[in-house]
């Protein structure tokens, strides 16, 4: 009896996971262009083949302007133009990746705000839960080891008031 509830968790957590990524889909395909190439960008320049690209403009760079080849003139023999460059590549960059990290933070609050309200629908389901059995073992005159703590695990738990006493000892935390 036991395989079956399994194949039926299965199918579960196939359609869920199948389910979370076709939103994931949905939501880069209504990202607007901007934002994928700024993401195009920042996931390249954290790769380890723009490091080897950088190397490599470097060295030649470098190589050229101390008069490697004689052919090429040395443009830039005091490296002035390429610490420009590589100032301008970094106010770029270091946009592009604010803009990454922007998006990946307001993905992250709504995953969290999904997460609190599966666990706010999770206790209330459990409350439920609590009370049906407590019914059945009144019923049924059945005692428990949890009688005295039912009446007060067959309530719902505020949010609103949980949010104040995190905030209260939060603040009385930091006073210290």
């Amino acid at each position: 009896m036991a395989a079956p509830q399994s194949a039926d968790m299965q199918s579960v957590l196939h359609n869920n996971i199948q389910a979370l990524v076709d939103h994931r889909r949905e939501q880069e395909q209504h990202r607007a262009f901007q934002d994928r190439i700024a993401g195009v960008i920042s996931r390249f320049a954290g790769s380890m083949a723009f490091v080897y690209l950088h190397l490599a403009i470097l060295i030649v760079w470098v190589a050229l302007n101390l008069g490697a080849i004689r052919a090429i003139p040395p443009w830039d023999p005091s490296f002035v133009i390429l610490a420009m460059v590589a100032s301008v590549e970094a106010i770029f960059l270091s946009t592009f990746v604010l803009i990454n990290q922007n998006r990946m933070a307001e993905l992250s609050e709504r995953r969290a705000e999904l997460n609190l309200q599966i666990s706010l629908l999770n206790e209330h389901e459990t409350t439920r839960l609590i009370e049906m059995m407590s019914a059945l073992t009144e019923r049924l005159k059945v005692p428990t080891p949890a009688d005295d703590e039912l009446p007060q695990l067959a309530q719902n738990v505020d949010p609103q008031a949980v949010m104040s006493q995190i905030e209260r000892v939060s603040d009385n935390q930091t006073e210290r």
